[in-house]
């Protein structure tokens, strides 16, 4: 009787199918793993289609600016770029102006600056041109009390920079200076 207590042995292939030969439990096996491969590979041309897409169908909006063109909606909302850039700025570079400052150790060395107004158009170089001597005569006042540890490094740069652009639009007050460019900073 303790064998019929047994209950009989299904075969039971590796993969969780039933079936009395290897052979069929094989082919579904292959079957799993033809299908796990196939969508692996189709997965991944499906990115690289959408990576090569978003990399090579961009060149449409810069195909557009360099050709002039413009679409139907693109250009509904926006003005052309041609009169957003109309006017280009105008430099007007000052006379050099020269100054004594005082360095770390107590000495004195000259500062040479050659600086570039830049302004809006030719009629404001032509309101700045009489106000020159007042422009140098609020640099020179400035420059002089100036030290050498005021003028190192970038902040420093960029502070002179700022309190030079300053003092100009206090000189030509109802003229306005749009940005100043330091052409030459020398200390001798």
């Amino acid at each position: 009787m303790a064998k019929d207590d047994k209950e009989p042995e299904d075969d039971i292939n590796d993969d969780g199918e039933e079936g009395d030969e290897d052979g069929a439990g094989k082919k579904a096996g292959k079957k799993k793993k033809l299908l796990f491969i196939g969508l692996g590979v189709a997965l991944v041309l499906l990115l690289v289609t959408v990576a090569a897409l978003m990399f090579l169908g961009g060149g449409k909006e810069e195909k557009a600016e360099q050709d002039g063109t413009e679409t139907a909606q693109e250009g509904a909302g926006h003005g052309n770029a041609k009169e957003e850039h109309a006017a280009d700025p105008v430099f007007y570079e000052l006379p050099a102006i020269y100054a004594n400052i005082i360095n770390d150790d107590g000495e004195t060395s000259v500062l040479k600056l050659i600086i570039l107004l830049e302004v809006a158009d030719e009629e404001t170089v032509q309101k700045i041109e009489p106000l020159l001597p007042r422009i140098v005569d609020r640099y020179q006042g400035f420059l002089r009390e100036l030290r050498m540890e005021d003028v190192k490094g970038s902040a420093g740069y960029y502070r002179l920079k700022l309190e030079l652009l300053r003092r100009v639009n206090q000189a030509v007050a109802p003229v306005h200076i749009n940005d100043l460019t330091i052409d030459t900073l020398l200390v001798n």
